[in-house]
């Protein structure tokens, strides 16, 4: 790998990783369970604003049966634990204006990123 190789990875890497959360709040994205399944790690779980634990076939079944809303993401932060692990944090706000502080571990495998586990937790308005 080339010097700038080496310089530019870790912003290709951000930028991967914020487009697949972004392909995540889509609405074609949300109701194409093909895209879904591509996005989704084999074994993703997701831990719900209620504590309740939902694994990838419970998610997909109900992404593609929602009305999703627009979100907007804000603070969008990447940090690489290892080569193939990435830990993202970033704040969304739908447009009911409930803001959101979201926790997603992607891995890397063949070439492509997959979302392992995602928690959100909704911010009380003050």
């Amino acid at each position: 790998m080339s010097l700038r190789e080496l310089f530019l990875a870790p912003a290709r890497v951000d930028a991967a990783l914020y487009d697949g959360e972004l392909a995540l709040t889509d609405p074609d994205v949300r109701h194409s369970r093909e895209r879904l399944e591509s996005l989704l790690h084999g074994d993703f779980t997701e831990t719900g604003s209620t504590g309740e634990v939902y694994d990838r076939s419970t998610m997909v079944d109900m992404m593609v049966s929602e009305v999703p809303g627009r979100v907007m993401i804000r603070d969008f932060s990447a940090e690489r634990l290892s080569d193939d692990v990435a830990l993202v944090t970033y704040r969304s706000i739908g447009t009911s204006g409930q803001e959101v502080r979201r926790t997603s571990v992607w891995v890397r495998a063949d070439d492509r990123w997959q979302l392992r586990h995602h928690q959100g937790t909704r911010v009380g308005h003050l």
